[in-house]
């Protein structure tokens, strides 16, 4: 499995990957969340015109327009009007919609649905296995020490996104997700260490802070383990955390960690 990532800096007041997923022998690929096509299709035709990949579809990870508004004009833009797009319901153009659980292969990847419901309603986060290889697309859902705001949902779906779907991923799952830091103010592991580090002092929270200080780029370089160690969303049973929220109840403590992260400055 190779994961070839493409900064599109034209979907407005925030800056996303999308990323170029190949298996390495069929060539079969997908594109995920290609929301900027005057960025993304030039990289595309010359790989599919050099015959390095085979593009057999476009995945979205929900409707939001800097992740799916850019899927109609891709297809016209590669001359591929019939290009299959796989994404939450919302999602546009979308033809298909795998359920909770559902996946199909691209090439010896074998690719699996999570539906993460509360960034918004049709959030899938995708599960990819290529032997020993794992990897986690998180879309708006995870981010590295963070989470997504609850736009369309609520404490107990993202306690569930979080806590019981992702977290069930094995530990090796490398999480990549949408969002990067191109402009100041989006440097979204660094916000989300500092605020980590508010909240509470541990050695993982500060290995994470000290990595976003040495590194723009974060994708793919923690886990979901790591997640679980240095995420204060996805230990919601900590003490330290209880005691900083104020609260004992899982929903509660994330509903609360939620609404500090959005004021935190």
């Amino acid at each position: 499995m190779h994961i070839k990532s493409i900064p599109m800096s034209g979907t407005g007041s925030s800056d996303n990957y999308a990323y170029l997923v190949v298996d390495d022998k069929s060539k079969d690929a997908v594109i995920i969340d290609p929301a900027h096509p005057e960025e993304v299709a030039p990289v595309l035709k010359k790989a599919i015109d050099d015959g390095s990949i085979k593009l057999t579809a476009i995945v979205n990870t929900h409707h939001h327009w800097d992740h799916a508004g850019g899927n109609t004009k891709l297809r016209t833009a590669l001359g591929l009007p019939n290009l299959e797009i796989i994404g939450g319901k919302d999602c546009e153009k979308v033809n298909k919609v795998p359920a909770h659980g559902q996946g199909f292969n691209i090439g010896n990847i074998a690719v699996k649905a999570l539906h993460t419901p509360c960034h918004t309603q049709d959030s899938i986060c995708w599960f990819m296995q290529d032997g020993d290889d794992k990897v986690v697309f998180t879309g708006d859902t995870l981010f590295h020490g963070g989470c997504g705001r609850f736009f369309e949902g609520n404490g107990a779906e993202m306690h569930k996104a979080l806590n019981e779907t992702l977290a069930s991923l094995p530990d090796e799952t490398r999480v990549f997700y949408l969002t990067y830091p191109m402009k100041p103010g989006h440097e979204y592991t660094k916000s989300n260490a500092k605020f980590c580090m508010s909240v509470l002092q541990s050695e993982a929270v500060k290995a994470l802070q000290a990595f976003a200080e040495k590194h723009r780029e974060t994708q793919g370089k923690f886990t979901i383990g790591d997640e679980k160690k240095h995420n204060v969303f996805m230990r919601p049973h900590d003490p330290e955390i209880q005691k900083a929220t104020g609260e004992t109840d899982p929903v509660a403590v994330i509903t609360k960690l939620r609404e500090m992260k959005n004021n935190f400055k």
